[in-house]
This record gives C-alpha cells, structure tokens and sequence, in this order.
C-alpha cells in the first residue's frame, strides 16, 4: 500500500508551503510506500505520494498524469483490471506501466463517473488543472484506508492516515468508502457504490456451490497480479486456508510464477503451540507451501501495543488484540524481501462466520447483520489489515472483497447460510460446501470444518489473557470510576479498553479522531443490534469469540460444544462430509 496526502485550496503557494507538506508526506506516511516519494504543485493545490512498488516497479513513480499533464492523480491501490480498461483507451498514451495510469486516462473519457469502472481497491485524489477541480475516491468497502480534512484556512487535506491531517486541521473524519468528494458538486459526497444488498432487502437467489467457488477462484487469481515477490497468510482457518489453497493450485500459469518461481510462500503466527500454528502448519504441508512460522511472546505483544495503536489509529479493543500479533508478522514478511500478501479478510461478515451468528432468530436478521458487518468493515478488519501491513511497507490484498464475488455472495437466500448444527451446518457452512472437493480437494477435510476463531484468539488464547492483565497492573479501580468524565465518548468499560484509550489519546488528542472510532456494545464482534438476539449476552460483553458461551468449543465459561454432521451423501455433485464429528484443531 503506498501513501497519499494532499493539500487542495489552500492560501499559500510558498517554498515554505511545499516543504512542509512534503516533510509531512515523508515523516508520517513513508512506512506506507518506503520506495519513492512524489509531489506535484499547481498553485495552492498539492499532490504528494510515498510509493510502495508492486506493478511496474522501474517506471510507475507518482503522481501520474494524462498525455499533457493537465489531469493529476495521487493513488494508493490496485486496478486488477488495468490491461482491460487500457483496451478501451486506444488513443490514449500511457507513460507507465502501472495499473493506476489508467485513472486519468477514464476521467478524460467519462468525466467523474468513471469509478465504478474500476475492479480494484483505491483511494485517488484527481486534480483537474484546466479548471483546478478535483475529485477524490475510495473502493467500494473501505479496504484502502482513507482520511480527509478541513483547515482554518479554506484548504481541504486528503491522507491515507489519519497522523497525515490531524495536526493542521480543524476537523477531519474517515472518508466514506464507495464514495467520491467532489469540487464540481459544491464540495459534497457522492455515492459511487450501491449494490442491490445495499438495502438490505433479503434476496432470494438459491445456493449454488459452483457459482459460489467460481466467483471466489476469480477473485484470488486476478490478485495474482504483482512484479514483486508475494506469499499468502495462512493461520490454518477456513478462509485463509482456501485463499491459500486458490492460489497454489493457479499459481504456476502466472506472470509471478515466470519470475519468482511456481512454489507459494506462506506466513503464520502465533504464541507456542497456538491453534493457528498448528493448523497452518498442516495447510502449508497438505499444499507444498514454503512454509514461514513466526513466534511472539505475550511480552512482546505487549511491547508493541503502543506502536500498534499509532499505525493502527484505533482503540477498539478486538482491532488492538488482532492488530499486534499481524504487526509483529508483518515486520518478519517484509523482512523476507516480501512486499505483498494475501489474507482472508471479508468472508466472516459475508457468509456470517462470526460465531454470534449461531444465535441469529431468522434469515432476515441474519441478512441484514451481514450487510451490517460489511458496511462497517472499514472501521474494523480493512482497517486492520491495512495499517498492521502497512506500517512495514506489505500490501495486504483481501479477494472475499472483491466486488463480484460480494454480489454473488450477498445474493444468494440467507435461509442457505443460516447456521444449523442439528442439520450438519456450522458456520459459513455454504462457503465449506462449495469448496468440498472429493475428487480433488482443497483441504483436508478437518480443516474445511474447523470451527471460526478469531484471530486474536487463534495466535494463543493466552494473548487475551495476557492483554487483561497488564491493562489490570495499569489501570486501577478509581481510574475506572471516573472513566465516564474523562472519556464521555465511547466511555471504555473494562481495564483494558480504558489502557488502549489512554495511548490513543496521546497520539491523537483531538476530539475529532476519537469520533473516528467505532464505539457500542458487542459480544464475539457483534453488531449492537445483534446483542438483542440473546439475553445472556448483556453479561459477558467480550469481542473475543469465546463470549459465545453455549458456541465456541473453549467458551469463557468452560462449555464444550460438539459440533456433529450429517451422513455422507453428495448434493449437485459436491460431496458433503458426514457421519461422523469434526475433530477441531486445538
């Protein structure tokens, strides 16, 4: 992922001006694009950008422009679609090879209602120098992560942090995502984004495994796309597991395989014989992966929670406990050569993964907590996976968000994703049906139906732990009684919310960057809406998926739950595995 800040309107056009701007690029945003720095001036209009080089590594320096240099673009993403949309561009000359030289190319051709021509993800600033307009955009969920600003002086700022705007503006807010801002509409928001689920009406399409595995399989081959070495994250679970097994299986027809070789790297993390570590150990033996194990501490966890919560710009407590053991991962990737991963990110709010879920009374509530969870991705799961890699300079690329297989997925009748153990259907259980293979499977069949865990608890349910009692040795009782005038917003509830918020507001102390936060009451990464659905809920408020007391196989309150599965049979040629309980990796 690389960096972008821009300063649009401002009242000084100064040397003075340009340095700190660029100085400001280069001193908060750099980790993001630790390749290049770039920074164009047209007057009071400022365009800067930290590259992070994953397509045309040699030529595609930033800011980009059109054949007369009168279109600007600063762009942080991925145009998976860039040769296509070239094609439709005949008289245009392109001077790089980079995926986003398309972006001023379209804007010349369709104006501002480009956007949702491009299958990617981004977030772009375009300055149009013929009439010093401009537009700025983000994907259509957020996996970019997207700041913009306010000042004193009548400029508007635009960064790809947050530590990018905050200390000259007067206000500042997550830009949306599926958005675009623009000069020509009276400086307004736009919505670009909209599909059918949207609504959230409940749909009614029926369940095909096939059409489910097909758009999942284009979605991970058209990341394949990168001129730099690459792996796949692979703590074990369902869904980086198939992520992973995707990509082994295509791997070697790719431009990548020519020049970096046919066998997939993969990367796993956790405390001493922690679920994932185990369980991504076997994956990586069952695909022929190379196979990368690194271990951390609940120390060194802990040592690295106050630089995790400046690259991560939160003080959620669920995206903190995640955020820390992907960070550490992340810094050992980078440092491997490696500049770019893919993760599984995305298919637990898609397919209901998220253990809650087992609780949902009917497919509408089960629908539209979905699309719920999948609006809020960007506060959350995007947010995470592209800061953690981010701060090292790795680009994180997430294809359960990619937007066609989002369509397909959210089409389909949630009555098909309704999670019924008395029927042999688990959690994302169409998502395993789909990709249960006997003639040529994807994975062994225990890890197709291991059960969800988060990934905070999956890295050692000792990390959790660990994280409550050093927020417990920091934050006392009388501390916490006065939480609620110290912090009227988002008050934190428990030690350890109150520990995270206690550094945020170090780094950033304005009361607009603690709004930026998500806030309300959650139970296993539940919605607000969704505690509703069980009253015993209200009394075990955790966001760690063993709050699902009754659920989770390791609940807090020391349940067991089995997770059984019916007899053996194949239903429109996918095989279903039966007869027999699923022996859980532990």
């Amino acid at each position: 992922m690389c960096g972008i800040l821009a300063v649009l309107g401002c009242s000084d056009d100064s040397q003075a001006k340009r340095v700190r701007v660029l100085e400001l690029s280069r001193r908060q945003l750099r980790h993001r694009g630790p390749d290049w720095s770039g920074i164009y001036q047209n007057g009071f209009n400022y365009l800067a950008h930290q590259r992070l080089a994953i397509i045309d590594p040699a030529s595609g320096d930033q800011p980009l422009f059109n054949e007369d240099k009168s279109i600007v673009v600063t762009v942080n993403g991925e145009i998976y679609n860039h040769e296509e949309l070239r094609k439709g561009l005949k008289n245009h000359k392109f001077h790089t090879g980079s995926d986003c030289d398309v972006i001023a190319h379209l804007y010349e051709e369709h104006g501002e209602n480009f956007v949702d021509m491009l299958d990617g993800i981004f977030s772009f600033v375009l300055l149009d120098t013929r009439d010093n307009s401009f537009m700025v955009a983000r994907d259509a969920v957020g996996v970019t992560s997207l700041y913009i600003g306010w000042g004193l002086d009548g400029s508007l700022w635009v960064s790809s942090e947050m530590k990018g705007l905050h200390e000259d503006c007067e206000h500042f807010e997550a830009f949306p995502p599926g958005h675009l801002y623009s000069s020509k509409s009276g400086r307004g928001f736009k919505q670009w984004y909209n599909p059918p689920w949207f609504n959230e009406s409940v749909p009614s399409t029926p369940y095909e495994p096939l059409a489910i595995r097909s758009a999942f399989e284009d979605a991970v081959i058209k990341r394949l796309m990168t001129d730099v070495p690459f792996g796949v994250l692979l703590s074990g679970g369902l869904d980086s597991s198939l992520v992973a097994s995707i990509t082994a299986r295509h791997l070697a027809g790719t431009k990548a395989a020519k020049r970096w070789g046919p066998q997939l790297h993969s990367f796993c993390v956790g405390l001493e014989g922690s679920p994932d570590l185990k369980a991504g150990k076997e994956v990586a033996e069952y695909l022929g992966t190379v196979h990368h194990e690194f271990h951390f501490t609940v120390q060194d966890g802990i040592d690295a929670i106050e630089d995790v919560i400046y690259h991560v710009e939160t003080y959620d407590v669920t995206t903190i406990r995640a955020s820390t053991p992907m960070f550490l991962m992340s810094r050992k990737i980078k440092s491997l050569g490696v500049k770019m991963v893919l993760s599984g990110e995305g298919s637990d709010e898609i397919f209901g993964g998220y253990l809650y879920f087992h609780k949902a009374p009917n497919k509408q509530e089960f629908h539209q907590e979905t699309c719920r969870k999948i609006k809020a991705l960007h506060k959350y799961d995007c947010l995470r996976a592209n800061k953690a890699t981010s701060a090292f300079g790795l680009e994180a690329r997430v294809p359960f968000l990619d937007k066609e297989f989002i369509n397909t997925a959210m089409s389909l009748d949630p009555e098909s994703k309704m999670i019924k153990p008395e029927e042999g259907r688990i959690e994302k259980w169409v998502l395993r049906r789909a990709f249960d293979d006997e003639e040529r499977p994807y994975l062994p069949k225990h890890i197709l139906y291991r059960q969800k865990e988060q990934f905070s608890d999956g890295v050692g349910y000792s990390w959790i732990d660990g994280l409550k009692a050093h927020a417990a040795e920091n934050v006392n009782d009388k501390m916490m009684s006065n939480a609620a005038f110290i912090f009227p917003h988002n008050t934190p509830l428990t030690k350890e919310a109150y520990y995270y918020r206690m550094i945020f507001e170090r780094f950033f102390p304005q009361n607009s960057a603690r709004l930026t936060v998500p806030g309300g009451a959650t139970v296993a990464c539940s919605t607000a809406k969704a505690v509703e659905w069980d009253a015993s809920w209200s009394n075990n408020m955790d966001p760690s998926g063993r709050a699902a007391i009754g659920v989770h196989l390791s609940a807090y309150d020391g349940s067991k739950v089995a997770l059984p599965l019916p007899p053996h049979k194949a239903i429109d040629d996918i095989p279903m595995m039966m007869g027999q309980e699923v022996v859980i990796q532990t």
